[in-house]
């Protein structure tokens, strides 16, 4: 068995590990709740940033069964589950922070990227049915109109019409056009900017949070685990 003082780290870190399980479980729900808001959004954006909520997910996975590992570690004093839950969090910790710098670099790529994609979806919106239900989500959820403003459609439709999405109270097409007072005049392309930036945001506060609480676990199991060797040693 352990000193008095190792028992107390094996109790904080499986005190730890209760609180790393259902930070997994927090990782998963955000980013579930994420995927689902880029789902609708996915014409717009790179396969990359889109698998990002996804990578999360997976990651919130990995941590729960980490985390389970690390809790039967500490109660039976295994030295070598310790070494490996310790193994896990240091890779984790690893991905994250790779992760987390590639999203932040990325950050200065989202205006291009929107500008090619919201180009391209917006000449298909009367040709593609993904195309004219992703325009149509955008617009009603954002409250927008056009890549830049309304008279973005004019090119598109080569009169005054617009989208029924582009005004609030109409629902069938053909109604809604340039002339009409009461219809959304933001451009979709920076609604659609500043909300990928605040969901890239809260992926990274949550991957950054979890990784400096992984950081205490690798201390806590090591000194767990080299304490558990003495003892081994001392027998």
């Amino acid at each position: 068995m352990v000193s008095a003082g190792m028992t107390c780290i094996k109790y904080l870190l499986f005190c730890f590990n209760l609180l790393f399980a259902v930070s997994g479980i927090a990782i998963l729900t955000v980013g579930a709740v994420i995927h689902a808001l880029y789902y609708h959004y996915s014409q717009f954006v790179d396969p990359s940033l889109g698998s990002a909520p996804i990578l999360l997910i997976i990651v919130g996975v990995i941590v729960f069964v980490v985390a389970f590992f690390g809790c039967c570690g500490a109660v039976k004093e295994n030295h070598c589950m310790i070494i490996t839950f310790s193994a896990f969090l240091v890779i984790i910790f690893c991905l994250e922070m790779a992760a987390g710098i590639a999203g932040y670099i990325r950050r200065k790529d989202i205006e291009s990227m929107l500008d090619t994609h919201l180009n391209t979806t917006m000449h298909n919106y009367y040709n593609k049915t993904d195309d004219k239900r992703s325009w149509d989500i955008m617009q009603h959820e954002l409250t927008c109109c056009g890549m830049l403003g309304p008279q973005d459609w004019q090119a598109i439709t080569t009169n005054d019409s617009l989208p029924h999405t582009c005004c609030p109270n109409i629902t069938q097409e053909g109604i809604c056009t340039i002339n009409t007072e009461d219809k959304y005049t933001k451009s979709c392309r920076d609604e659609l900017k500043e909300a990928l930036i605040k969901y890239g945001s809260v992926i990274g506060g949550v991957g950054v949070g979890i990784a400096l609480i992984q950081l205490i676990g690798v201390v806590f199991a090591c000194c767990l685990a080299r304490s558990i060797r003495k003892e081994y040693e001392t027998v």
